[in-house]
C-alpha cells in the first residue's frame, strides 16, 4: 500500500482532491461499497503508476555503463524478434500464386493457411495468460523460437496439409513472443513510447524485406527454400535470446538493468479472471483484430489482385514491399504527429486517409497509381499499432499488462488469419475484385471500434 507521505509527494493533486471528495460523499450519504471499492482501485492504479514513473526515473539515472549496455542489448534482441515475426507474416503474399499453381488448389483451400494460423494465434494468446506466471520470461522467448522453427516443415514443399500444420505451430509461437516482447518493453525503463514504436518499426522492416525475398523465390524451381531464410533467422534469435536473457524471469532481467522490482498485485482473483473482466481489454482486442487482419489482408492479397485486375506480372510482388515499407516508415516519421495530436484523434485521421487511398486503388485502373496508393496506405497504417498500444497502457493496470497485452495481440494476430481467410473465401465465390470493397468495410469497422475504446484513466 502507498503511505501518506508517498501520497503527499508523489500522487497528483487531482487524486488527492478525489480522495477528499470520496470522504465528503461518505459523510453525506450511506456508503456504496461497490463504488468506494471502484474509486479505491482507480486511485491505487494512478498512485502505483506515479510511483512507478518516479522509481524508473531514479533507477535509470543511477544505471552504470554496464547496465546501459545490457539495456541496449536487450532492446536490440527484442527488435530482432519483432523483425523475424514481421518477415514471417509478410512472406505468404508473393508465394500464394505459386502455391496455388503447385498444389492446384483454389482461393478457399489456400486460405486454410490463414485459418489454421488463426487457431494457433488464439491458442498462443490463451497459453500466454496461463503460463506467464509459471514459466520465466527468458524461457518463454526461447520456447517461442522453437515453436517458430515449425517452418522447417515447409522447406521441402511437403503435401499441403503439412504446410498448413507448420503455419498453425508458428501461430502459437508468434502470439506468445509478441505478448512477451511488448509486455517487457513497457517495464524496461524510460522512453517506453519510443521503444515500442521502434520495435514495431522492426516488425515493419522484416515485413518490408520479406516480399523482396519471397518474390525472388516464387520464380525459382525450389520456391519453398524461401523458408530456409526464416529458419536461419529463428535459429539466430534463439541463440541471442538465450545469451542475453539467460532464461531468467522478467524481474531478474530488470534487476540487471538497475531497475527496482515492481510491486506485485495481490488479488483474490486470478490474472486471467481480472483480464477477462476488463471491458477495455476486449474492445482493444476487437480493434487490433480488425487492424492486423486488414493489414495482413492488404499485404497478402493485393499482389494477387494487381496481377489479375491490372494484368501485371509476378514482379507485382514488389508492391507488397511498398506497402510494408510504408508501414516501416510510418512507424518512425509519424511519431511526432502522434504525440502532438494524441492517440484518439490521430488514429481516426489515419484510418480516414487509408480509406480514401484504398478507394483510389479500387476505382483507378492504373498500375503505378495503385502501387503508390498502396504504399501510402502502409504509411498511415504503420503508426496505428503503436498508437493502440500507447492507449492500452493508459487504461490497463500494470500488474496484469503482460497477460492483457498477450490476449489483445493474440486475438489481433488471429485477425491476421481470419480476415485473409474470409477474403480468400469471397474471392473463390465472386472473384478477387471483392478485395477492395471488403477492405473499405474493414477500415470503416475499425473507426467504429476505436470510438468505443475508453478514454484514458491515467497519463502515459
Amino acid at each position: 500500500m502507498v503511505s501518506d507521505i508517498e501520497l503527499d509527494t508523489l500522487v497528483p493533486t487531482i487524486i488527492r482532491h478525489s480522495v477528499q471528495q470520496i470522504s465528503s460523499n461518505e459523510l453525506k450519504s450511506p456508503p456504496d461499497h461497490s463504488s468506494i471499492s471502484l474509486d479505491h482501485s482507480r486511485l491505487r492504479f494512478a498512485a502505483s503508476n506515479q510511483l512507478g514513473q518516479e522509481t524508473t526515473s531514479a533507477s535509470s539515472a543511477q544505471q552504470t555503463k554496464e547496465q546501459v549496455v545490457r539495456s541496449r542489448a536487450q532492446f536490440i534482441v527484442t527488435c530482432c524478434c519483432m523483425f523475424t515475426i514481421g518477415f514471417n507474416d509478410a512472406s505468404a503474399g508473393p508465394l500464394l500464386p505459386r502455391m496455388q499453381s503447385v498444389y492446384q488448389i483454389s482461393f478457399l483451400i489456400v486460405s486454410l493457411l490463414f485459418i489454421f494460423a488463426c487457431v494457433g494465434f488464439i491458442l498462443g494468446a490463451c497459453l500466454n495468460v496461463l503460463v506467464s506466471d509459471h514459466v520465466t520470461f527468458g524461457k518463454l522467448l526461447v520456447l517461442c523460437e522453437e515453436a517458430m522453427i515449425a517452418f522447417t516443415l515447409a522447406i521441402p514443399a511437403p503435401p499441403f496439409p503439412v504446410f498448413v500444420l507448420g503455419y498453425f505451430i508458428n501461430g502459437i509461437g508468434s502470439a506468445l513472443q509478441i505478448a512477451q516482447v511488448n509486455g517487457y518493453l513497457v517495464v524496461m525503463g524510460h522512453n517506453v513510447n519510443l521503444k515500442v514504436a521502434l520495435s514495431q518499426a522492426s516488425y515493419g522492416a522484416g515485413a518490408f524485406v520479406a516480399p523482396l525475398v519471397a518474390t525472388q523465390f516464387s520464380a525459382m524451381r525450389h520456391w519453398s527454400f524461401h523458408y530456409l531464410v526464416s529458419l536461419s533467422m529463428v535459429t539466430t534469435n534463439a541463440f541471442l535470446t538465450s545469451a542475453i536473457f539467460r532464461l531468467q524471469s522478467k524481474e531478474d532481467c530488470r534487476a540487471q538493468l538497475g531497475l527496482e522490482a515492481m510491486e506485485p498485485e495481490t488479488s483474490e482473483h486470478s490474472p486471467f479472471r481480472q483480464i477477462m473482466n476488463l471491458k477495455s481489454v476486449h474492445i482493444l482486442a476487437a480493434f487490433i483484430f480488425l487492424y492486423v487482419g486488414t493489414e495482413v489482408t492488404i499485404g497478402g492479397w493485393t499482389v494477387t489482385y494487381i496481377i489479375q485486375q491490372r494484368d501485371a506480372g509476378t514482379r507485382s510482388g514488389y508492391i507488397a514491399s511498398g506497402f510494408w515499407g510504408g508501414i516501416l516508415l510510418g512507424r518512425i516519421i509519424l511519431i511526432p504527429l502522434n504525440n502532438w495530436l494524441g492517440d484518439r484523434l490521430v488514429m481516426l485521421i489515419y484510418i480516414v486517409l487509408a480509406i480514401g487511398l484504398e478507394i483510389v486503388v479500387w476505382l483507378v485502373p492504373s498500375l503505378i497509381g495503385n502501387a503508390v496508393a498502396v504504399s501510402l496506405v502502409g504509411l498511415f497504417f504503420g503508426p496505428m499499432f503503436p498508437v493502440a498500444l500507447s492507449a492500452s497502457r493508459k487504461v490497463i493496470p500494470r500488474w496484469i499488462y503482460t497477460g492483457a497485452i498477450g490476449w489483445i495481440t493474440g486475438i489481433g494476430q488471429a485477425g491476421s488469419a481470419a480476415l485473409p481467410f474470409l477474403t480468400g473465401a469471397l474471392a473463390d465465390a465472386v472473384g478477387i475484385s471483392s478485395l477492395q470493397p471488403l477492405l473499405v468495410g474493414m477500415m470503416s469497422a475499425m473507426i467504429a471500434m476505436w470510438l468505443l475504446v475508453p478514454r484514458p484513466t491515467r497519463p502515459d
